[in-house]
């Protein structure tokens, strides 16, 4: 198998620029901003990111997931209480989210800590939910090994018990919300001087400042 030349595998940054001037004071401001500019591009998927989590034993831990709301001072995702991320936020409310819009040449790293949403929030989530997916939070006991026909049985089972219209949230499903503390965000810029702006939280405001590529 022939070697792959990633030494050589780079590209020049010309898209946009990012001033300390141009950056609101707020980041979840320009947070949405960005995240609408990756919705008009038409990039897939542009609301993923990584999600990194850590165990009690601080082996790291990451995956991409879906934002599904975004209303300051909170991200907003979704999934299976009982799923091995859960486990892992559960010992350690501390998290990192990463999204990266490679048309764009941009990049958002989030740190902070995370907590469940508000019961009522998840339920009005999961009502928004496609009858499929709605099934599918049944009938998968997420990150646990099963087969495919195991599989197969548990969704004909909750199908045949949940017509649609009528599928209520798992008391196992729902959703949490991310709380920052560090919003960096990071736009590609010619020979690697890329433009990078740090938010850090003071009480109810935000310090913000440039950081050197």
């Amino acid at each position: 198998m022939a070697d792959i030349d990633l030494a050589n595998l780079r590209r020049q940054y010309t898209q946009a620029s990012l001033s300390e001037d141009a950056a609101p004071a707020d980041p979840f401001v320009l947070l949405r901003q960005w995240l609408e500019e990756a919705i008009a591009a038409q990039l897939l998927e542009p609301n993923a990111f990584v999600l990194a989590t850590a165990d009690k034993a601080g082996q790291p831990h990451a995956r991409v997931v879906l934002l599904k709301g975004l209303e300051p001072p909170y991200l907003y995702f979704y999934t299976n209480y009982e799923s091995a991320k859960a486990q892992e936020m559960a010992e350690n409310p501390r998290v990192a989210a990463t999204f990266w819009w490679d048309v764009l040449e941009r990049q958002v790293r989030i740190e902070g800590h995370v907590e469940k949403a508000p019961a009522a929030v998840s339920d009005a989530y999961f009502a928004t939910r496609p009858y499929g997916s709605q099934i599918g939070a049944w009938a998968s006991p997420q990150s646990r090994p099963i087969t495919a026909a195991e599989l197969q049985a548990r969704w004909a089972e909750y199908s045949q018990k949940y017509p649609e219209g009528n599928v209520p949230r798992p008391p196992y499903w729902g959703g949490y919300r991310i709380i920052p503390h560090r919003m960096e965000f990071w736009q590609g810029r010619p020979n690697r001087f890329h433009d990078r702006i740090l938010y850090l939280r003071q009480g109810e405001t935000w310090q913000k400042q440039r950081l050197a590529p």
